[in-house]
């Protein structure tokens, strides 16, 4: 099992937790990971934080699939491979309807055909194998709609990428995973709980069956994103994560529509999940997080003394896992789980 460094996302001033990153890059950890929502993006924290590094691999999770035509993704990732000499990792996700539609004005619809078509076009640019053709349910290139002006003609990247650039998806429904382990290298689950792989196991192997050519575990990074709490009082350490889940749970989309609800729900959580949510949309943010349950944020992350994170770790090791991704700002957490894994 690899290990991998989860930034996330700025707040209202971007801040790159630089000794955190050259530490991880020393110890060994296979990758670090950027993300975007509606502030800050993804990619260009990695242009930074590959000038700083010498081995540790570039990943997005995730560069969402609404942002970016097929092609500026594909120049951007090729771009970004190049330069950090084949350091990138390209991941991938469709985020939700309220920043697809309310922050870049773009239709949330078709969402799987959307992704299926959108990596059947990237591994088509990296190939370079012809200049570029695909008539499809939502992308259509060279463009040939009403308002087309008939000009536009299939090109090849003029830069040369690597044909098998790895390509991760998040997902988090079943629909969505099954793609996932059809069509990509990788998954970035986020909200992961070893406990409950089988939540997950039937949609994987039905989406390696769906791909052929004997594709299965071997040939799929399965790379969840684990918050980690080092600290002696257990109590605190959950405290301190319920607000990062009530926000998603509660906040991270409409009733109705929030997959991170739903994601708990199909864990056994429906009651509480109902709670935070409720009190989430009301304004009440602090009492939604305290309604998160400990046995919850036990299962996704990993928390309390060095010998407690040791001992749960072996459940991350039983299932077939192949890097864990680590959300910390703790240098000690850093180093403890370099010492556990590597």
């Amino acid at each position: 099992m690899r290990l991998g460094l989860m930034l996330g996302y700025s707040g209202a001033r971007i801040e790159l937790p630089l000794a955190l990153i050259q530490e991880a890059d020393r110890l060994g950890y296979y990758a670090v990971w950027t993300s975007e929502a509606y502030g800050s993006d993804a990619v260009t924290p990695l242009a930074w934080i590959g000038a700083l590094t010498q081995r540790v691999h570039l990943g997005t999770a995730v560069m969402q699939i609404p942002a970016r035509t097929p092609a500026t993704t594909a120049m951007t990732a090729i771009t970004l491979d190049q330069l950090s000499g084949g350091r990138f990792l390209l991941g991938l996700g469709l985020s939700g309807p309220q920043v697809v539609e309310g922050w870049h004005g773009q239709p949330y619809s078709k969402p799987l055909a959307r992704t299926r078509e959108y990596v059947a076009i990237l591994r088509a640019i990296f190939r370079r194998e012809a200049p570029l053709v695909f008539q499809g349910e939502v992308y259509r290139v060279p463009y040939n709609g009403a308002d087309a002006t008939g000009l536009g003609k299939p090109l090849k990247s003029i830069i040369h990428g690597r044909a098998d650039l790895p390509i991760y998806l998040a997902a988090i429904g079943p629909k969505n995973v099954q793609l996932a382990a059809e069509i990509a290298d990788g998954w970035l689950p986020i909200f992961f709980s070893p406990y409950r792989y089988s939540e997950y196991r039937e949609a994987i192997e039905a989406g390696f069956a769906a791909a052929g050519n004997g594709k299965g575990y071997a040939q799929f990074d399965i790379a969840p994103i684990v918050p980690v709490v080092l600290g002696d009082d257990l109590e605190a350490c959950f405290l301190s994560l319920k607000p990062f889940l009530a926000l998603y749970i509660g906040g991270m989309g409409a009733r109705g529509k929030n997959f991170y609800y739903d994601l708990v729900c199909r864990y056994g959580y429906e009651a509480a999940a109902e709670r935070v949510q409720t009190l989430y949309l009301e304004g009440k943010k602090m009492e939604a997080a305290l309604q998160v349950p400990d046995a919850l944020v036990d299962e996704v992350a990993l928390c309390g003394t060095p010998e407690r994170i040791a001992d749960r770790l072996a459940a991350w090791r039983d299932v077939p896992i192949t890097t864990l991704n680590l959300q910390t700002n703790d240098i000690r957490a850093v180093r403890l789980l370099a010492e556990l894994v590597l």
